[in-house]
This record gives structure tokens, C-alpha cells and sequence, in this order.
């Protein structure tokens, strides 16, 4: 999968199912996305609308989802 700034994290989710517990990881704001307000909240979000949240830049945030889901594959 391809990521940019606008990349819903729906389809990243639904594609890499695991992948919440592992965005704690990278910023504990992050953890929303468990939670069923969370899950309602992210419906239309990307990656930007996290990265803002969070404070990281949309880049880093892309840089680390794509090492998070490649070292799930070790």
C-alpha cells in the first residue's frame, strides 16, 4: 500500500488490522483509534488530520507506518 498525506486511516487499518496497538507506540495520542468514539472519529481522517494531532509531521508519521508494517512481516 501507498501512503500519502491524504490516506484515510480507515483503509490503512483495514488492511494492517494489528496496526493500533502499534501506533501507541509512535505517540500515546494514538490510542484514540481504540476506542469506539475513536473509531467514529477517524471515518473521513488521514494522515495528515494525525500527523496534526499528534504533533508529528506527515512525513515521519508515513516514514514510521511504513517501518512499523515492515518489521510485522519479520
Amino acid at each position: 500500500m501507498d501512503f500519502n498525506i491524504n490516506t484515510k486511516l480507515t483503509d490503512i487499518l483495514a488492511k494492517y488490522p494489528w496496526l493500533p496497538d502499534e501506533l501507541v507506540k509512535l505517540d500515546s495520542r494514538l490510542n484514540i483509534i481504540k476506542t469506539p468514539v475513536g473509531k467514529m472519529m477517524i471515518r473521513n481522517a488521514t494522515i495528515a488530520d494525525a500527523a496534526a494531532k499528534t504533533g508529528l509531521s506527515p512525513d515521519k508519521l508515513i516514514n514510521e507506518l511504513k517501518k512499523l508494517i515492515a518489521s510485522h512481516g519479520k
